[in-house]
């Protein structure tokens, strides 16, 4: 021990303690920029602390809404896809104007395929009750 108070420590020892010490500040630099959503970032006119989650959650769903919508018409192309026969795709996609295509009305598309009207509407009823079952079956895995 010296005058100061310090103890005197081999020269290897030393340098362990540097490295152990250099590793821990490497290591804490990796985490720096990492934040979390429960912080505390300043405190509200009530003296309340709020989060970094107060200030992203908001009241207007519009957002969060229009993912999901994005989400569950990319499943509806995929059903669409996996489950119709061409006929029923075809049928599908001239009614309802997927792929940024026109609607059409039932006898619009009969005298463009050369059917009925009824033989569209059984088509499309039989297509959207496949649709459906397949979206369900994909929404439960998803």
């Amino acid at each position: 021990m010296t005058a100061s108070g310090l103890f005197l420590l081999p020269e290897s020892r030393c340098e362990r303690i540097a490295n152990e010490i250099l590793m821990l500040l490497r290591a804490s630099k990796k985490y720096s920029r990492e934040v979390s959503l429960f912080e505390p970032i300043g405190v509200d006119k009530d003296g309340e602390s709020v989060s970094l989650v107060d200030v992203i959650e908001t009241d207007n769903t519009e957002t969060i809404d229009l993912l999901i919508l994005n989400q569950d018409v990319k499943v509806l192309y995929e059903a669409c896809e996996t489950c119709l026969k061409d006929m029923e795709k075809t049928v599908i996609r001239l009614r309802y104007g997927l792929y940024g295509g026109k609607e059409h009305t039932q006898r619009e598309i009969a005298g463009t395929l050369g059917i009925s009207r009824s033989y569209v509407s059984r088509i499309e009823k039989r297509s959207i009750e496949k649709i459906r079952q397949e979206f369900a079956s994909r929404k439960q895995i998803v």
